[in-house]
Protein backbone atom coordinates (compact mmCIF):
# COMPACT_ATOMS: atom_id res chain seq x y z
CA UNK A 1 0.00 0.00 0.00
CA UNK A 2 0.77 3.50 -0.45
CA UNK A 3 3.14 5.07 2.22
CA UNK A 4 1.04 7.36 4.58
CA UNK A 5 2.31 10.30 5.63
CA UNK A 6 1.14 10.11 9.12
CA UNK A 7 1.97 6.95 10.66
CA UNK A 8 4.46 4.25 8.82
CA UNK A 9 7.33 1.48 8.56
CA UNK A 10 9.80 1.02 6.26
CA UNK A 11 12.00 -1.68 6.38
CA UNK A 12 11.36 -2.80 9.86
CA UNK A 13 12.86 -5.89 10.97
CA UNK A 14 13.31 -7.01 14.62
CA UNK A 15 15.09 -9.55 16.63
CA UNK A 16 15.04 -11.76 19.49
CA UNK A 17 18.92 -12.12 19.86
CA UNK A 18 19.97 -14.13 16.95
CA UNK A 19 16.36 -14.85 15.66
CA UNK A 20 14.79 -12.72 13.03
CA UNK A 21 11.04 -12.31 14.13
CA UNK A 22 9.77 -9.26 11.72
CA UNK A 23 11.14 -8.85 8.24
CA UNK A 24 11.60 -5.73 6.12
CA UNK A 25 7.75 -4.69 6.93
CA UNK A 26 6.62 -1.91 4.56
CA UNK A 27 3.37 -1.16 6.25
CA UNK A 28 1.34 2.68 5.98
CA UNK A 29 -1.42 3.60 8.55
CA UNK A 30 -4.23 6.17 7.67
CA UNK A 31 -5.26 9.00 10.36
CA UNK A 32 -8.57 7.97 11.84
CA UNK A 33 -8.28 4.73 10.51
CA UNK A 34 -8.58 1.04 12.30
CA UNK A 35 -5.97 -1.29 11.15
CA UNK A 36 -6.08 -5.25 11.97
CA UNK A 37 -3.01 -7.96 12.14
CA UNK A 38 -4.09 -10.87 11.85
CA UNK A 39 -2.00 -14.45 11.12
CA UNK A 40 -0.85 -17.84 13.16
CA UNK A 41 0.66 -17.80 16.59
CA UNK A 42 4.37 -16.79 16.75
CA UNK A 43 4.44 -14.99 13.21
CA UNK A 44 5.43 -11.94 14.57
CA UNK A 45 2.07 -9.80 15.11
CA UNK A 46 2.62 -8.63 18.86
CA UNK A 47 6.74 -8.17 18.14
CA UNK A 48 6.01 -5.65 15.53
CA UNK A 49 3.25 -3.94 17.76
CA UNK A 50 5.64 -3.32 20.02
CA UNK A 51 7.65 -1.90 17.94
CA UNK A 52 5.99 0.62 16.62
CA UNK A 53 6.45 2.48 20.42
CA UNK A 54 9.63 1.15 20.75
CA UNK A 55 8.49 -1.46 23.86
CA UNK A 56 10.33 -4.33 21.79
CA UNK A 57 13.84 -2.37 22.52
CA UNK A 58 12.73 -2.73 26.76
CA UNK A 59 13.31 -6.84 25.96
CA UNK A 60 17.10 -7.77 27.28
CA UNK A 61 18.76 -8.68 23.90
CA UNK A 62 15.76 -7.80 22.03
CA UNK A 63 17.16 -4.67 18.98
CA UNK A 64 15.55 -3.75 16.10
CA UNK A 65 16.28 -1.84 12.83
CA UNK A 66 14.36 0.22 10.03
CA UNK A 67 12.44 3.20 10.43
CA UNK A 68 9.38 4.03 11.83
CA UNK A 69 7.48 7.50 10.97
CA UNK A 70 5.08 9.35 12.67
CA UNK A 71 4.29 12.15 10.36
CA UNK A 72 7.87 11.94 8.84
CA UNK A 73 9.45 11.52 12.16
CA UNK A 74 10.81 8.83 12.74
CA UNK A 75 10.76 7.75 16.45
CA UNK A 76 14.09 5.64 16.55
CA UNK A 77 15.75 9.01 16.35
CA UNK A 78 18.49 9.89 18.61
CA UNK A 79 16.64 12.52 19.99
CA UNK A 80 13.52 10.90 20.87
CA UNK A 81 12.27 10.20 24.14
CA UNK A 82 10.36 6.36 24.56
CA UNK A 83 8.30 7.65 27.06
CA UNK A 84 6.93 11.11 25.35
CA UNK A 85 6.47 8.95 22.76
CA UNK A 86 4.75 6.22 24.62
CA UNK A 87 2.46 9.13 25.42
CA UNK A 88 1.85 9.82 21.88
CA UNK A 89 1.36 5.98 20.59
CA UNK A 90 -0.30 4.31 23.37
CA UNK A 91 -1.11 0.35 24.28
CA UNK A 92 -3.69 -2.02 25.77
CA UNK A 93 -2.32 -5.28 26.38
CA UNK A 94 -3.76 -8.80 26.41
CA UNK A 95 -4.75 -8.83 29.47
CA UNK A 96 -6.26 -5.61 31.44
CA UNK A 97 -3.20 -4.63 33.84
CA UNK A 98 -4.79 -1.80 36.05
CA UNK A 99 -1.97 -0.66 38.94
CA UNK A 100 -3.48 -2.99 41.75
CA UNK A 101 -2.29 -0.34 44.22
CA UNK A 102 -4.43 2.92 42.64
CA UNK A 103 -8.41 3.83 43.11
CA UNK A 104 -9.95 3.76 39.39
CA UNK A 105 -9.28 7.95 39.42
CA UNK A 106 -5.61 7.63 39.82
CA UNK A 107 -5.47 4.34 37.21
CA UNK A 108 -6.89 7.29 34.51
CA UNK A 109 -4.61 10.40 35.94
CA UNK A 110 -1.03 8.68 36.23
CA UNK A 111 0.17 9.38 32.84
CA UNK A 112 -1.14 12.88 33.27
CA UNK A 113 0.70 13.20 37.04
CA UNK A 114 3.82 11.92 35.55
CA UNK A 115 3.91 14.60 32.76
CA UNK A 116 3.43 17.11 35.75
CA UNK A 117 0.18 18.01 35.78
CA UNK A 118 -1.49 18.35 39.01
CA UNK A 119 -4.15 21.01 38.86
CA UNK A 120 -7.09 19.14 40.28
CA UNK A 121 -10.04 20.74 37.50
CA UNK A 122 -7.89 19.64 34.97
CA UNK A 123 -7.50 16.15 35.94
CA UNK A 124 -11.07 15.71 37.12
CA UNK A 125 -11.92 17.08 33.44
CA UNK A 126 -9.35 14.91 31.76
CA UNK A 127 -10.55 11.84 33.60
CA UNK A 128 -13.76 12.30 33.04
CA UNK A 129 -13.06 12.26 29.51
CA UNK A 130 -11.56 9.63 28.91
CA UNK A 131 -13.81 7.46 30.74
CA UNK A 132 -16.52 8.71 28.81
CA UNK A 133 -14.57 7.96 26.04
CA UNK A 134 -13.67 4.91 26.91
CA UNK A 135 -17.72 3.87 27.49
CA UNK A 136 -17.03 3.33 31.54
CA UNK A 137 -17.97 6.51 33.20
CA UNK A 138 -21.34 5.82 33.16
CA UNK A 139 -20.72 2.70 35.17
CA UNK A 140 -17.58 3.64 37.63
CA UNK A 141 -18.71 7.66 38.34
CA UNK A 142 -19.66 6.73 41.82
CA UNK A 143 -16.95 4.35 42.14
CA UNK A 144 -13.84 6.66 41.43
CA UNK A 145 -12.17 5.61 45.24
CA UNK A 146 -12.59 2.28 44.49
CA UNK A 147 -9.22 -0.01 43.52
CA UNK A 148 -8.98 -0.35 39.89
CA UNK A 149 -9.07 -4.14 40.21
CA UNK A 150 -12.45 -4.37 42.19
CA UNK A 151 -13.93 -3.81 38.62
CA UNK A 152 -15.22 -6.67 36.12
CA UNK A 153 -12.44 -8.29 33.75
CA UNK A 154 -14.35 -5.90 30.60
CA UNK A 155 -14.40 -2.76 33.00
CA UNK A 156 -11.24 -2.92 33.54
CA UNK A 157 -9.74 -3.51 30.36
CA UNK A 158 -11.91 -0.39 29.41
CA UNK A 159 -10.12 1.34 32.10
CA UNK A 160 -6.58 1.20 30.75
CA UNK A 161 -7.99 2.43 27.39
CA UNK A 162 -9.16 5.18 29.71
CA UNK A 163 -5.55 5.29 31.31
CA UNK A 164 -4.38 5.38 27.45
CA UNK A 165 -7.07 8.09 26.23
CA UNK A 166 -5.79 10.50 29.04
CA UNK A 167 -3.01 11.69 27.55
CA UNK A 168 -4.23 12.13 23.95
CA UNK A 169 -2.71 9.59 22.30
CA UNK A 170 -2.56 10.05 18.20
CA UNK A 171 -2.29 6.53 17.84
CA UNK A 172 -3.59 3.62 19.84
CA UNK A 173 -2.17 -0.24 19.62
CA UNK A 174 -4.05 -3.00 21.08
CA UNK A 175 -2.68 -6.27 21.48
CA UNK A 176 -5.62 -8.87 21.64
CA UNK A 177 -7.83 -6.72 23.85
CA UNK A 178 -10.62 -8.92 24.16
CA UNK A 179 -8.69 -12.24 24.10
CA UNK A 180 -9.61 -12.78 27.83
CA UNK A 181 -12.99 -10.97 27.93
CA UNK A 182 -16.57 -12.26 27.77
CA UNK A 183 -18.53 -12.34 24.19
CA UNK A 184 -20.39 -9.60 26.11
CA UNK A 185 -17.63 -7.34 27.35
CA UNK A 186 -15.78 -8.06 23.97
CA UNK A 187 -18.46 -6.93 22.02
CA UNK A 188 -18.68 -3.52 23.88
CA UNK A 189 -14.73 -3.46 23.50
CA UNK A 190 -15.23 -3.25 19.56
CA UNK A 191 -17.91 -0.86 19.95
CA UNK A 192 -15.79 1.25 21.41
CA UNK A 193 -13.06 0.83 18.94
CA UNK A 194 -15.30 2.28 16.19
CA UNK A 195 -16.47 5.21 17.81
CA UNK A 196 -12.78 5.84 18.93
CA UNK A 197 -11.11 6.00 15.65
CA UNK A 198 -12.93 9.28 14.98
CA UNK A 199 -10.61 10.50 17.75
CA UNK A 200 -7.38 8.22 17.31
CA UNK A 201 -5.69 6.03 15.03
CA UNK A 202 -5.43 2.47 15.73
CA UNK A 203 -3.68 -0.54 14.91
CA UNK A 204 -5.06 -3.82 16.91
CA UNK A 205 -3.38 -7.26 16.76
CA UNK A 206 -6.50 -9.92 17.02
CA UNK A 207 -6.41 -13.72 16.62
CA UNK A 208 -10.14 -13.65 16.05
CA UNK A 209 -10.61 -13.32 12.17
CA UNK A 210 -14.30 -12.49 12.44
CA UNK A 211 -13.36 -9.57 15.12
CA UNK A 212 -10.85 -8.26 12.08
CA UNK A 213 -13.19 -7.79 9.56
CA UNK A 214 -15.91 -6.66 11.92
CA UNK A 215 -14.17 -3.79 13.02
CA UNK A 216 -11.11 -2.69 10.77
CA UNK A 217 -11.31 -0.32 7.59
CA UNK A 218 -7.53 -2.51 6.44
CA UNK A 219 -6.04 -5.95 7.52
CA UNK A 220 -2.74 -7.30 7.39
CA UNK A 221 -1.95 -10.91 6.96
CA UNK A 222 1.55 -12.22 9.27
CA UNK A 223 3.10 -15.61 8.41
CA UNK A 224 6.61 -16.36 9.86
CA UNK A 225 7.77 -12.82 10.68
CA UNK A 226 7.21 -11.85 7.07
CA UNK A 227 4.12 -9.24 5.87
CA UNK A 228 2.09 -11.27 3.45
CA UNK A 229 -0.86 -9.35 2.36
CA UNK A 230 -2.15 -5.57 3.44
CA UNK A 231 -5.33 -4.31 2.42
CA UNK A 232 -8.63 -3.11 2.76
CA UNK A 233 -10.72 -5.20 4.91
CA UNK A 234 -13.35 -5.99 3.17
CA UNK A 235 -10.82 -6.88 -0.02
CA UNK A 236 -8.70 -9.23 1.82
CA UNK A 237 -11.32 -11.52 3.26
CA UNK A 238 -13.29 -12.11 -0.04
CA UNK A 239 -11.08 -12.13 -2.58
CA UNK A 240 -7.53 -12.07 -1.37
CA UNK A 241 -3.99 -11.58 -3.87
CA UNK A 242 -2.35 -14.58 -2.20
CA UNK A 243 -2.72 -18.17 -1.77
CA UNK A 244 -1.27 -18.21 1.30
CA UNK A 245 -3.88 -15.73 3.24
CA UNK A 246 -6.76 -17.21 1.33
CA UNK A 247 -5.45 -20.74 2.89
CA UNK A 248 -5.14 -18.86 6.58
CA UNK A 249 -8.84 -17.20 6.38
CA UNK A 250 -10.53 -20.28 5.44
CA UNK A 251 -9.09 -22.31 7.99
CA UNK A 252 -6.92 -24.87 6.00
CA UNK A 253 -3.81 -23.53 7.75
CA UNK A 254 -2.87 -21.91 11.22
Amino acid sequence: MEISSFFSTRDLNAWFGKTLAVRAVNMSFAENTVSAIIGPSGCGKSTFLRCLNRLHEEVPGARVNGTVLLENKNIYSKDVDPVELRRQIGMVFQKPNPFPAFSVFDNVAVGLKLAGIRKSTILKDAVERSLRMAALWDEVKDKLNDAGTSLSGGQQQRLCIARALAVEPRVLLMDEPTSALDPISTAKIEELVSELKKAVTIIIVTHNMQQAARISDQTAFFLLGDLIEYGATSQLFTAPKDNRTERYITGRFG
